[in-house]
């Protein structure tokens, strides 16, 4: 008999609805894992068995009472953690620094919903200091690891979600996104990760932030789990400056199980923010995937990259060095604040308001006229990431914060450009090298239309071995 990680969170969900699994018992399966694993990967800042128990033994009392198991949402029971930069009720957030420790007595908006659609929050997520970096190596936890070399970093800002996705220690998870930060991990732990159209998901209530980069999204390990996780991510709350549209027909879980039709689909390997030269491997696994795809009866037409434009990357720090300042810490607190984030806030603090306004504008611009040039498309196709899996410690410059940066924009100049224009992207795990490492590659999707790209993605993990890829840590 399969272990209850084995199974994919919908498998879960309708294991517990159908009395087959209690919730209880697979909050207990995670817990026990996530104890036992956790360090390993760099998994989570914290559990949080009470709560977990508390809300598994309330959703296993719902499904008692319920006439039909219908009636109660797909991943009802199911455990999802949340990453360490949102606010879970009554549940300390570090922000993955030692100079934070806030315990909220409300929940974040996205938090919210998944409370309401019945999720069970096993704990909080690893993630670098306030978000601000493509690798998860916080003074408050381990580093991030990917299960697939213990060596390797499981990328960030969402890596403790992805670490513990891809190790089994929990079906789904809460990721965010504000310029990769849900595809990079996913991309190099072999996961599905979902950044959604600017608006989708709440921001609320208090973090929305400069330019609208961020958004919340899920990492899973099938396409059909992550849709079923954005459909409880997804929606509106009052005082939103953003909404997106649809999903136009049924559920984003109802896209996953859609073929998605004859597309015309752009691919591209330039990098939009940098002029890396492009690992071959990433190049094959584009080429790859582009050939798949024309072999499912798609027009594949090669592309340039959009927004290669030399404004674009000095406007991205201009808004992501004032992000780093929306964070208040204590005059006497920013000593102990990590090198880079200090480094990013003194640019900050150099960015004038006509200076930051003018980034705002530009990004717009730049936004319209990369959306005009591939408007003719259903879809793009563009590796994730530019390089193999980092080493853990690799792109980390302690001694010189702008080289941290700046390798960072060489390692991942493809996924910050769909945070600028707001459009869906979502990472597939189709190709593997030969040492036997993850290599992502991304489809990005017109403003709102999450549903063909959602489709998209699950025609391409049809064609795949149906016995799933696991790390030796997962058993």
């Amino acid at each position: 008999m399969a272990a209850l990680h084995d199974l994919t969170a919908l498998e879960q969900g309708a294991a517990i609805h159908s009395g087959e699994v209690s919730a209880v018992e697979l909050a207990e399966h995670y817990l026990e894992r996530s104890e036992r694993l956790t360090d390993e990967v760099g998994a989570f800042v914290l559990t949080t068995p009470e709560l977990a128990i508390d809300q598994a033994r309330a959703a296993d009392e719902r499904v008692r009472q319920a006439e039909a198991p219908g009636e109660l949402p797909a991943l009802f029971g199911v455990v999802c953690p949340v990453k360490d930069l949102d606010f879970v009720a009554g549940v300390a957030t570090r922000f993955g620094s030692q100079v934070f420790t806030v315990t909220p007595a409300t929940d974040d908006n996205v938090v919210a919903s998944m409370r309401s659609a019945g999720l069970v929050f096993t704990g909080k997520t690893n993630t670098p200091e306030m978000g601000l970096t493509c690798y998860t190596e916080p003074d408050v936890a381990p580093p991030a690891r990917t299960p697939w070399d213990l060596q390797r970093s499981a990328g960030g800002s969402s890596g403790g979600a992805a670490a513990a996705v891809a190790a089994g220690l929990a079906p789904i998870a809460h990721g965010s996104d504000g310029g990769g930060s849900i595809r990079i991990p996913s991309s190099v732990t072999g996961l599905v990760g979902i950044k959604p159209t600017r608006g989708r998901v709440s921001n609320g209530p208090i973090r929305d932030s400069i330019g609208d980069l961020a958004t919340h999204g899920p990492l899973a390990r099938t396409v059909a789990d992550a849709a079923a996780l954005l459909d409880v991510m997804a929606g509106a709350f009052p005082g939103d400056p953003f909404s997106a549209r649809g999903p136009m027909n049924g559920t984003f879980l109802d896209a996953a199980r859609r073929d998605p039709g004859r597309l015309t689909i752009g691919f591209y390997t330039d990098a939009s923010l940098s002029d890396v030269q492009v690992h071959p491997d990433v190049m094959a696994a584009v080429q790859r995937t582009a050939a798949l795809l024309e072999s499912l009866g798609h027009e594949i037409v090669e592309i340039p990259a959009p927004l290669r434009d030399s404004n674009v990357l000095p406007t991205f720090q201009a808004i992501w060095s004032s992000l780093a300042l929306l964070s208040p810490v204590r005059p006497e607190d920013e000593t102990q604040l990590r090198p880079l984030t200090q480094y990013l806030r003194e640019q900050g603090r150099g960015v004038s308001g006509i200076e930051l306004a003018s980034a705002v504008s530009m990004m717009r611009t730049s936004s319209r006229a990369a959306m005009k040039a591939t408007a003719h498309l259903d879809a793009v196709l563009a590796p994730t990431l530019a390089d193999l899996p980092a080493l853990v410690g690799q792109l980390r410059n302690d001694a010189d914060p702008a080289a941290d940066f700046a390798a960072q924009v060489e390692y991942s100049p493809f996924c910050a450009v769909y945070n600028v224009t707001g459009q869906p992207a979502i990472n597939v795990p189709l190709n593997w090298n030969d040492d036997g490492l993850p290599v992502g590659v991304q489809l990005v999707g017109r403003m709102h239309d999450e549903e063909t790209i959602i489709s998209l993605a699950a025609s391409l993990e049809r064609t795949q071995d149906s016995q799933p890829r696991r790390p030796a840590i997962w058993s």
